[in-house]
């Protein structure tokens, strides 16, 4: 993503945009793609087919609305700003009120830490039959290494086609099987919510809408500095940003949901529940025989190693940013925020019992944090005194504190079934 990003500059693609350009920017929202099809997001629909059917496709489709006007959001902070979120918040907003959401936030990363470790451990459990806790410890020595030397950059561009292929895979295979059409397209779109479902529902959406997510694309736009260009360069940029985001956030739509549709296809018309990320292999033996076990194993290995990358310079984003830095490897405080990720999550996986449980319950807990990064960035990108002219509309606002508020609700839903 960096290489793209710094060859577009290179080139100064941003003074002469022509028809063809947009073409150009497609690339940034891609590597946000592969961040919501991580293992986290696998747990959280092969359960969600598998246990409801076609029924929670719907929060696979507000969830991606979502992250597109969130994404575009807060790249836009960093975009005019020259800040990321953590920065910002740190520089604009009191230290009562910006220390407890970027203390969460923190919490956050490590909750996805633990679900990218965890996916990468069960991959080389069933590759090599390596004891999950201490496929932990090896993905998560590797991804410091990665990141500690700047090596993930040298094979970023392998792990995502190679994660792409298997996300276009599940998409093939929705013309193997026997899927209701009429349903599914009537479950897009009209919310439902089985009894006990909840947690699932939270989890699709902490899946899909990662708060480090956020944090992590206003760290990458703003380290080029985009703030310095001109205005008409500004707009331009945001513009095709936008359509970068949508193109890539439809592709990943599109994944989740062919996820939710193989496993209600495949396993709950036979009352099968997914117990373990194991069993999901299975859907990939339509198109790849006796050695989907193999290559299932690999996307999963490849997806947890690439996005355990992403949720560490998350976190030391959000980490540096308390401390009104950005992010850079070399940084005391950007190197402690990944060590606190990476290291709290591979201790807390000493501890859990069953695996596939642990990425459900990971995904729920970043939709408990989502409100308060949205509640934070929507304040942020909404002030004239942080944005300047380009400070969100009134509508702009009022649909992003509507997204805030909605998170919020589903969240006190879920706490009062528990208790019920």
């Amino acid at each position: 993503m960096w290489n793209f990003i710094k060859e577009l500059k290179r080139k100064d693609h941003l003074r002469y945009l022509g028809g063809l350009d947009f073409f150009k920017y497609i690339g940034p929202g891609l590597l946000v793609t592969v961040g919501f099809i991580d293992p986290g997001n696998w747990a959280s629909n092969f359960a969600a087919g598998s246990d409801y059917g076609y029924a929670l496709l719907w929060i696979v489709t507000l969830s991606t609305v979502m992250l597109i006007i969130l994404q575009h959001n807060v790249a836009h902070l960093g975009i005019v700003t020259g800040l990321c979120l953590s920065e910002a918040a740190t520089r604009y907003t009191p230290r009562w009120v910006s220390r407890p959401v970027l203390a969460t936030a923190v919490l956050a990363s490590i909750s996805t830490s633990l679900a990218e470790i965890l996916g990468g451990a069960i991959a080389l459990q069933m590759l090599f039959g390596i004891p999950v806790v201490w496929g932990a410890v090896l993905t998560t020595a590797l991804v410091v290494i990665m990141l500690f030397t700047n090596s993930y950059k040298r094979i970023e561009r392998a792990i995502i086609a190679f994660v792409s292929v298997i996300g276009l895979s599940f998409l093939y295979e929705l013309f193997l099987v026997d899927i209701d059409w009429g349903l599914a397209a009537r479950s897009w779109v009209v919310p439902s919510i089985p009894e006990g479902s909840m947690l699932i529902i939270m989890s699709v959406l902490g899946a899909v809408v990662m708060p480090h997510n956020l944090f992590l694309h206003s760290e990458v736009v703003q380290s080029h500095e985009y703030n310095k260009q001109s205005d008409t360069a500004i707009r331009k940029l945001l513009k095709y940003e936008f359509y970068d985001t949508l193109l890539s956030m439809g592709i990943g739509w599109a994944i989740n949901s062919a996820m939710i549709l193989l496993a209600a296809s495949t396993f709950f018309v036979t009352g099968t529940p997914v117990e373990e990320l194991q069993q999901a292999k299975s859907l990939l033996d339509p198109l790849l025989g006796n050695q989907a076990g193999i290559v299932f194993a690999l996307a999963l290995l490849m997806a947890g190693i690439s996005s355990t990358v992403t949720s560490g310079m998350a976190a030391g984003s959000i980490f540096a940013g308390i401390f009104g830095e950005s992010y850079h490897i070399k940084d005391v405080h950007s190197r402690v925020g990944v060590l606190l990720s990476l290291g709290i999550a591979l201790l807390i996986i000493f501890f859990i019992g069953d695996p596939f449980q642990g990425l459900i319950y990971s995904q729920m807990v970043l939709s408990f944090q989502l409100p308060f990064t949205v509640f934070l960035q929507v304040g942020l990108t909404s002030s004239r005194r942080v944005m300047g002219p380009y400070a969100n509309s009134r509508w702009s606002s009022f649909v992003l504190y509507f997204i805030a508020t909605v998170v919020s609700l589903l969240n006190i839903m879920l706490l009062l079934n528990w208790n019920s």
